[in-house]
């Protein structure tokens, strides 16, 4: 999925969302931080929301089920991997893949692995530090080729 596309889904959810945690439009706007009237616009389909919105709500709302029937079980992970898509970070150290990866490959001790969830990939140096994370499987090869 791309940016658009994940904040079209979750801009067409809102009001269910709202309704499924029980809140007011007033008490949902003030949390994600927006104005009721933005809310008001965006749940009628006048207005959509935008990619801030859509991160603070599938972080806030983060056990949705709303949201998660239409982006996936694991769907903060592929909204990171989104987030961070063509940019460069330092990522602290994971446990290794031992849970909800499986291993694509393994080069000279850095491991391209795929989420069994969401089915995005990411590729581990030799100390298990995350390098990147995309859902295109070949810019996680490129990168490992620029690693090797």
């Amino acid at each position: 999925m791309t940016r658009e596309e994940v904040t079209d889904t979750v801009n067409g959810k809102l009001k269910l969302v709202r309704t499924e945690y029980g809140l007011t439009q007033d008490k949902f706007a003030a949390i994600v931080g927006i104005s009721k009237k933005t809310l008001v616009e965006s749940e009628k389909g006048r207005r959509a929301i935008g990619w801030t919105e859509t991160v603070a709500i599938t972080s806030i709302f983060d056990k949705s089920s709303i949201l998660t029937d239409c982006l996936g079980e694991d769907y903060r992970e592929m909204v990171s991997a989104l987030a961070l898509k063509d940019v460069e970070v330092i990522y602290p150290s994971t446990m290794g893949g031992k849970i909800w990866w499986r291993e694509i490959r393994s080069q000279d001790g850095y491991k391209i692995q795929q989420n069994i969830i969401s089915s995005h990939y990411r590729l581990l140096d030799p100390s298990d530090r995350r390098l990147i994370s995309s859902f295109d499987l070949s810019s996680v090869e490129e990168y490992l080729k620029m690693m090797l």
